[in-house]
This record gives structure tokens, sequence and C-alpha cells, in this order.
């Protein structure tokens, strides 16, 4: 295994293709820490960072007999890159999706009708939350209630990060499909459209 210190990235690429595991843990000792460093510098969180190399080194072996490599560290390097673009826009949608919330909630009074309003909105929620399948309840619960990230979710629920990804998105697409009405509804009612 110490002969594969000595091989290049295109001979180690050649060798995953064929799903040789050394190969791979050559590839793996080479950059992991590179390519942790790279996503630190731009996210600043440790967790976050390690959580981008090990979805890069996983989608690599997933994928080794299909991609076509040309340059592992330009692949790698790019990889990361566009981790971090990622997780800066969904982070700049959340922050939005914040901030119009506490709008709304500063411009609302407690007045009986918007009071009822927000509860109907809220039972609603919670109504076709219900009808989603126990599993993405479960993780949309997680996510949203417990302010859980994908990986601690998929730790606890023993599934991996793109079933929790596929199960979030399903639930976001469905409450959004059926609150869109409802929300338009309500904030013409408040005066905010």
């Amino acid at each position: 295994m110490n002969k594969l210190k000595d091989y290049s990235d295109q001979d180690l690429i050649e060798l995953l293709r064929q799903q040789h595991m050394a190969a791979f843990g050559e590839i793996y000792n080479r950059y992991w820490h590179k390519l942790y460093s790279a996503a630190y510098k731009r996210i600043q969180s440790r967790e976050t960072a390690e959580e981008f190399v090990q979805d890069i080194f996983t989608s690599l072996w997933v994928n080794r007999e299909i991609v076509h490599i040309k340059s592992l560290s330009v692949y790698l390097f790019t990889a990361v890159k566009y981790k971090v673009i990622n997780h800066f826009q969904h982070e700049a949608i959340r922050k939005q999706y914040l901030s119009r919330q506490l709008q709304t909630m500063s411009i609302t009074d407690n007045s009986t009708e918007e009071l009822v309003m927000v509860n109907d909105l809220h039972a609603s929620v919670e109504q076709h939350i219900s009808r989603l399948s126990p599993k993405c309840q479960e993780v949309f619960k997680l996510s949203r209630h417990e302010n859980l990230t994908m990986k601690q979710i998929a730790a606890q629920l023993g599934i991996s990060e793109k079933t929790v990804e596929h199960q979030l998105g399903k639930a976001l697409r469905v409450l959004k499909m059926n609150l869109k009405q409802l929300t338009i509804i309500i904030t013409s009612a408040i005066g905010l459209v």
C-alpha cells in the first residue's frame, strides 16, 4: 500500500475505477486536509467543512465508474467550490425567509381577526404535515421544529443524508403547493400584498 504514495493522480483514478479501495484511501489521505482547509476558509464552520469533504469523497466513490476526471485536484477543488456556493445560496434563502417572517410578525398587531388567521395558517400547516408519510413527517419536524442539520437527522434516524434531503424536499414541495393559496389570502387580508 505504501507504493501507492508514489502513484500519480491519474494512476490512482484508474485504480479507483476498478474499485481499488487502497487507491481510494490514498486519494483520501492525499486530499482530505487540503479540501477541508479550502472549505473551512470559506465558511468558517468545522462541522460543515467536514460534511462537505465527506460528501465529496462519498460521491467520488459512488460515481467512480462513471465520472470522467482529467485532473483529480481540479475535480475535487471544484466540488468544494460548488458545495460552498450551494451552502451560501441555501443560507441566503433561509435568512430571507426568516426576515420575511419577522416583518410579517412586526407588521401585524394582535387584533382578533389576525390572530385567527395566523392560527388558521398554523392549523393548515399542521394538517398538511400530518398527511405526509411518517418518515417524511419525522424528517420535517426534526429539521424545522428541532433545527437539526441534515447530517444530524440522518445520524439520528439511521438513514442517508440523501434520503433526508429527498424527504425534506418532498415535504417542502407539498407544503408550498398546498399553502400558497392560503398565504395569499391571509397576506391580502392583513394588507401585506
